[in-house]
């Protein structure tokens, strides 16, 4: 019987998934390298803008695909897993829905946006397919401390790099209301602090949200094969 693409997919194993993924990291590092080169020379001038530094949310795919072959299997390999699938299919989605982000400053620019954001999409989905995350709810928690992590490398440099308040990764500058819509006016009305808390709040609900929606469809799945 022919294997579909999803069985493929489905019966890699770790070793080609993990390669998979180092080839994509390598993918996005090399155009990550072009936008910071672009907006360097052709931009801004030959000045560096903070604001374009790449520690989003949406840019840690990259860094965690070029580690994953060189993990040994294990709780914390499987939670890096889980968070990509989790975390890059809820960046990617979102971003894709609404690309203000990355459009309007150049063409290549917002290719370079939605390629970027198309491929966290597929990382997510091969994960997921091939099974190498946790779906229990142990699974996400374990997740956690590789957002908090995250959050506080975001923070650390937000306050340190030049131009007080330029850099805004994560969405959450100490400095100015977010950017992001709905949590710029609730940072005017609360205040940026509070606003910043319940912005995280949120894209930790939302990654629990697309693990949930994994977990029932993988079980449904799995009764409608006993079925």
């Amino acid at each position: 019987m022919k294997k579909t693409i999803f069985t493929q997919l489905r019966d890699l194993p770790e070793t080609a998934t993990s390669h998979i993924l180092f080839l994509s990291g390598i993918l996005l590092a090399v155009t990550e390298l072009y936008k910071q080169l672009f907006l360097f020379y052709r931009i801004n001038h030959q000045s560096y803008d903070w604001w374009f530094f790449p520690f989003q949310l949406c840019s840690l795919p990259m860094y965690l695909c070029l580690m994953i072959p060189f993990l040994p299997s294990g709780r914390t390999k499987t939670a890096l897993y889980t968070f990509m699938q989790d975390y890059s299919l809820m960046g990617g989605i979102a971003a894709l829905i609404i690309p203000d982000g990355f459009c309007h400053i150049h063409w290549t620019l917002t290719l370079h946006g939605y390629l970027w954001h198309c491929l966290l999409i597929l990382i997510g989905l091969l994960i997921y397919i091939n099974g190498r995350s946790d779906l229990s709810r142990r699974g996400f928690l374990d997740t956690i401390p590789c957002f908090a992590l995250s959050c506080c490398i975001a923070t650390i440099i937000n306050v340190w790099a030049p131009g007080h308040g330029r850099a805004d990764m994560f969405y959450i500058s100490p400095y100015t209301p977010s950017s992001q819509p709905v949590f710029h006016s609730l940072a005017l009305h609360l205040g940026i602090q509070p606003a910043n808390l319940l912005y995280l709040l949120t894209l930790l609900a939302g990654a629990a949200i697309i693990h949930r929606i994994l977990r029932a469809i993988r079980i449904d799945h799995e009764d409608s094969i006993l079925s």
